[in-house]
């Protein structure tokens, strides 16, 4: 289960996707419990601003579910610096062409925000190759088998969440 991402954008129908919810507050709110640190990370991207509530994760701990946080390397390094002991997982395309591609073919941006996102991820991609970063990076070429990768590092978990609930 995914906390709500706070963020500071416009509301866009394609980010309320399956479980991926968005909680859209002020730049002023969100700066303000920044401030009171409230949230165990957060980030500012194409000018606005997205960070993950310590409440939220708490809500999802209190549930007795897994939390799956989405997060970029600004996130990963800000949530090493918590008490939380999370799995640290990078799923990331073949190759940055590849994600230009996969991009471009969803119509969902602009050349300039196209641009950025891309930027963002040459950097995240050239980062999360530092030693320590990520327990794993998988590399989504093939849809089943990068499920498959993953559902092999989390069915540890999974099975503690479901040995809990029983």
């Amino acid at each position: 289960m995914n906390p709500a991402t706070c963020s500071t954008g416009a509301f866009s129908p394609s980010l309320r996707k399956g479980f991926f919810y968005y909680h859209f507050v002020t730049r002023e709110k969100m700066q303000e419990g920044i401030d009171k640190g409230e949230f165990i990370e957060n980030a500012e991207f194409s000018g606005n601003m997205y960070g993950t509530s310590k409440s939220s994760i708490e809500d999802v701990q209190a549930q007795n579910l897994i939390c799956i946080l989405d997060v970029d390397i600004q996130g990963v390094k800000n949530i090493k610096k918590t008490d939380l002991n999370p799995i640290y997982i990078s799923i990331q395309p073949p190759s940055m062409e590849i994600l230009e591609k996969r991009l471009r073919d969803r119509q969902t941006e602009t050349e300039d925000s196209l641009q950025k996102r891309l930027e963002a991820a040459r950097i995240d991609m050239e980062l999360s190759k530092e030693p320590g970063v990520f327990d794993l990076v998988i590399i989504n070429d093939d849809l089943e088998e990068a499920y498959e990768k993953l559902k092999s590092v989390l069915i540890e978990e999974i099975e503690k969440v479901q040995d809990a609930k029983n």
